[in-house]
């Protein structure tokens, strides 16, 4: 499937931008029906009050997601254990109690111990691509081995399974492929964290894994610390290496903004906060299911019903932030932040650590004049993935 119009209509984009006809229904409606990539009928919230108002409320919209065609073929031991440890499916308080035991791991002071390591990563990187000579393929040689590695580092697992976990996760989150091959990839990728479990269970390390096993070991079951595994590591890669290539797409895009943080690299914060609402790389997060019927925009949405959240409509709000579809990294973080607003659930955290290495300025740095190879050359961006990102990135300098 190669056409735009097959796309639903959250993940449609223009480039960098969402399309013209998901402004209009956040505009107008507010609330419209849409088909998701399973093939169930939706509604599709688009406003960013709305927005909020979905993820504020886990009574009313519960993370809990219904059984969809492609597994319903699942017994309920099989689906039940691969829930198990993914906190984005779960409401309070068991949401709370496995976030409890992660946030930890995402503090300054976490990171701060791991910054001489994640420096070698970035500068190694960055060796690679100055030896790929130009052009280069930024997400190749940058963008996907540094949060590769990086999260790698977090977890314990082998670099050199990276491929193959690069793999699966490009598969499990391709909603162009049907939903049976996509829960193959997960039934293997929950295959490879059970071997990646046992071993830590065995011998627990210093990474995360073994924290949580030794910390706590009594209150996870083996099915949720191969869950939680699982989760990390497709969120750790994904959502992080897509921002790298999107962010410098963006930056090269308007080099009044690169300039500024060319001068100070210290606006990579503010730079880092806006680039996430103005490319909201993660398109929508995972449906809501209403337990009673429900009110939003005007629209009564009977219980039972799937709801989408379209985080590139909300956060390009103008009833959240002034001029939204300019980016200006000189702005300042709104009242009420894409991460705090639930936009960045799983990559918030992890973008927040970064900043105390972040690779932006190391880039910048190495490459004072980093440039597209081919600015006319339109940008190969990666449609059918429920994270919006690149598939190559040219760049020269």
């Amino acid at each position: 499937m190669t056409h735009a119009q097959e796309l639903p209509l959250h993940m449609r984009r223009n480039g960098l931008d969402p399309v013209g006809e998901l402004a209009k229904a956040r505009d107008g409606e507010g609330v419209v029906r849409v088909e998701t990539p399973f093939g169930l009928p939706a509604y599709l919230v688009c406003r960013h009050e709305n927005v909020r108002q979905v993820l504020s409320d886990p009574a009313r919209f519960s993370s809990v997601l219904r059984p969809f065609r492609g597994l319903d073929e699942l017994d309920a031991d099989e689906l039940a254990a691969m829930r198990a440890g993914n906190l984005i499916g779960f409401d309070l308080p068991e949401h709370t109690r496995l976030r409890r035991m992660l946030t930890p791991e995402f503090t300054m002071r976490r990171m701060r111990r791991l910054e001489p390591r994640i420096t070698e990563i970035v500068q190694a990187a960055l060796d690679d691509l100055e030896r790929a000579g130009r052009p280069a393929d930024l997400v190749a040689h940058f963008a996907l081995p540094v949060p590769s590695l990086v999260i790698c580092e977090l977890l314990g697992v082998p670099y050199a399974d990276r491929a193959a976990f690069q793999d699966r996760s490009v598969r499990m989150l391709d909603t162009s492929l049907p939903m049976k091959q996509r829960a193959a990839a997960q039934r293997e990728d929950r295959a490879y964290m059970a071997g990646l479990v046992e071993r830590a269970q065995a011998d627990p390390g210093e990474d995360m894994l073994g924290m949580l096993i030794r910390e706590h070991g009594d209150e996870l079951s083996t099915d949720e610390l191969i869950g939680i595994a699982g989760l990390l590591l497709l969120a750790g890669h994904e959502t992080t290496s897509n921002m790298l290539a999107l962010g410098t797409l963006a930056l090269l895009r308007h080099p009044d903004q690169l300039a500024t943080i060319r001068k100070d690299p210290a606006q990579i914060e503010p730079a880092i906060e806006e680039l996430l609402r103005w490319l909201s790389i993660v398109q929508s997060l995972p449906p809501r299911t209403t337990t009673t019927e429900v009110e939003i925009a005007g629209h009564a949405i009977p219980a039972g019903s799937m709801v989408i959240c379209s985080l590139p409509a909300a956060n390009r709000d103008s009833a959240f932030i002034d001029d939204p579809e300019t980016l200006d990294i000189t702005r300042g973080p709104p009242a009420t932040s894409p991460s705090a607003m639930g936009c960045t659930t799983v990559s918030g955290p992890r973008w927040r650590g970064w900043r105390c290495a972040s690779p932006f300025p190391a880039l910048l740095q190495r490459f004072p004049g980093l440039a597209l190879a081919d600015p006319d050359e339109p940008a190969d961006f990666r449609s059918f993935s429920l994270v919006h990102g690149l598939n190559s990135l040219p760049v020269t300098w």
